[in-house]
């Protein structure tokens, strides 16, 4: 098989934020894996929390070319000869050789893992601001999209007073995602009146590993669901004693197998199961959505924050992120007119 990458840069929409950081543009790798004439195709969004990069997820990929060998269907052979690294980069190359396996077959990648085709309604994400800002917003998207998440975490005080103004002009189920920027006290303090506005859960209100994490589950009115806590299989046991679920990232995670892996041990022990995404073109948001039947929750919006998708094919239909019918990952790219 024959490996090639780039890296794209995606325009938003709008500048998005979060607590700890706000972008106009998004970088991510693209993959192009070829095999008898056929090529499937992948995409990684590089977090730089994590020391990753798109310049050393594209190095990855050029130094993994060799460990992918000549069979597209041997995945466990693969993933053992790659480094445990670069687990965006090493997302994208799971990617590519899904959408080359459904290529080859004639199969969608959902069908061939023997997955439902529909997920839930994924979630509109309202990126942090002022409280009437956020209301005003979420009012001008409650009639798209069936369920809300608010990034909160402002250190400001105002957290509730934005969630208020979100309710007072939609009754859509909402989630808040607060990206590690509560102290355990803020968070104590604070779900008590989110549950009050119907929030149905609160992501990642702690640091990553906060010691008060088990506390913070037997007394909170609100589900926790954590993020930056959990990133592939290893990881689920430990998050089952400071949450009542996980966020599922291609991402972190490394691909659609381990994602498959992890969404069965949390349903193991007990936990919810919610698939999440980074700023990702269609190609990105298409692996995820293969595996979106096996989730609770979704927030599958990264590709609806770009002022254009390059790579289009997933449908949202009726709130949901419906992959195609198409053999593979069923999206293509766009190629721009030369005009």
């Amino acid at each position: 098989m024959e490996v090639t990458a780039r890296i794209a840069t995606l325009e938003l929409a709008e500048t998005f934020v979060i607590s700890r950081e706000s972008q106009d543009t998004a970088e991510v790798v693209q993959v192009e894996i070829r095999h008898d004439g056929v090529s499937g195709f992948g995409e990684g969004a590089p977090i730089g929390r994590y020391d990753e990069s798109t310049e050393s997820a594209l190095q990855y990929i050029e130094e993994a070319g060799d460990a992918l060998g000549d069979d597209p269907f041997a995945l466990e052979e693969i993933e053992s000869r790659l480094e445990s690294r670069e687990w965006a980069a090493r997302s994208a190359l799971d990617a590519a050789l899904h959408d080359l396996q459904g290529r080859l077959t004639g199969v969608p990648v959902w069908r061939l893992l023997g997955l439902r085709q529909l997920g839930p309604p994924t979630s509109w994400t309202i990126w942090l601001g002022d409280p009437d800002d956020m209301g005003n917003r979420a009012a001008k998207m409650a009639d798209r999209f069936l369920r809300l998440k608010l990034k909160l975490g402002a250190r400001d005080g105002r957290d509730v007073d934005r969630v208020r103004a979100v309710r007072a002009t939609t009754e859509a189920p909402l989630q808040v995602d607060v990206n590690e920027y509560w102290t355990l006290e803020e968070a104590l303090e604070t779900l008590p009146q989110l549950a009050e506005l119907g929030v149905e859960y609160c992501e990642q209100p702690l640091p990553a590993g906060d010691p008060g994490g088990a506390r913070l589950k037997a007394a909170s009115p609100v589900p926790i669901y954590v993020d930056e806590d959990c990133h592939r299989l290893e990881d689920v046991a430990a998050c089952a004693e400071r949450a009542h679920g996980i966020n599922i990232k291609l991402a972190k995670s490394g691909g659609i197998r381990e994602a498959v892996r992890m969404a069965h041990a949390a349903r193991a022990l007990g936990l919810g199961v919610m698939l999440g995404c980074m700023i990702e073109s269609g190609l990105g948001i298409a692996a995820a959505a293969q595996v979106a039947g096996l989730c609770d929750h979704v927030d599958l919006d990264g590709n609806l924050l770009l002022a254009h998708d390059p790579w289009p094919g997933v449908e949202l239909r009726d709130g949901i992120q419906v992959p195609a019918d198409e053999p593979g990952l069923g999206v293509r790219e766009e190629v721009p007119d030369p005009r």
